[in-house]
């Protein structure tokens, strides 16, 4: 994992890298903000009316503000794992090449399979996110727990875009894909610190390409 680990992070200081991580974090900020001007007010009372149940007023306001800076960041997180997720396939290609040139191309990732898998992912991350928020506040507990809910965006879209580019037969995949979980949590150790959080949905896809050819 170490070898995965320090080829991947050669691979995310290069300038094609640099590149696409720039454009897509372009897009997924216009986005982001759309959806926030739209749903802004939507969101902010779910929010207060989901924390009322607290006895404390003050506590009330506090997590209502908390809750929704921290809502604000996992959408852009969502939405830069969603978008990554549908525009990586050319640079992994490019990637393994480089790496991996006896490695073949055998398919490609299907759009809509890859949006399902995405808006999923995204969908059961803001469930959990929302329904454990509490949680987050255990020292250590809520920073691991956290830690695991943003591998759930990363983890299952990663595994089948990398894995649909190289490999067809299924029981490769399942064997290929055991550390998905793993890979996806490492990434997403990126989130927790701002402006570097841009770097883990590519971050995940490049461990994850590594990880799956690294004996081509």
């Amino acid at each position: 994992m170490n070898k995965i680990i320090t080829k991947s992070m050669q691979d995310m200081l290069s300038g094609e890298v640099l590149l696409f991580v720039l454009k897509i974090t372009f897009v997924s900020l216009i986005v982001t903000a759309l959806f926030v001007w739209v749903f802004g007010g939507l969101l902010s009372g779910f929010i207060t009316t989901y924390l009322s149940w607290i006895p404390w007023e003050w506590l009330q306001t506090t997590g209502a503000s908390v809750a929704t800076m921290a809502i604000a960041y996992m959408l852009f997180i969502v939405v830069i794992s969603v978008i990554t997720s549908l525009m990586i396939e050319p640079l992994l290609i490019r990637l393994a090449k480089k790496h991996y040139p006896n490695a073949t191309v055998v398919g490609s990732p299907n759009i809509s399979t890859s949006i399902f898998l995405s808006i999923k992912a995204a969908l059961i991350f803001l469930l959990l996110f929302l329904f454990t928020f509490p949680l987050l506040f255990i020292p250590i507990f809520g920073q691991v727990w956290m830690l695991w809910l943003w591998s759930i965006i990363l983890k299952a879209p990663t595994a089948y875009d990398v894995s649909s580019l190289f490999i067809t037969d299924k029981k490769v995949i399942k064997e290929k894909t055991k550390k998905s979980t793993l890979i996806a949590m490492i990434a997403s150790l990126f989130n927790y610190v701002p402006v570097l959080n841009i770097f883990a949905p590519v971050f995940a896809q490049i461990l994850f390409l590594h990880h799956i050819l690294k004996n081509a």
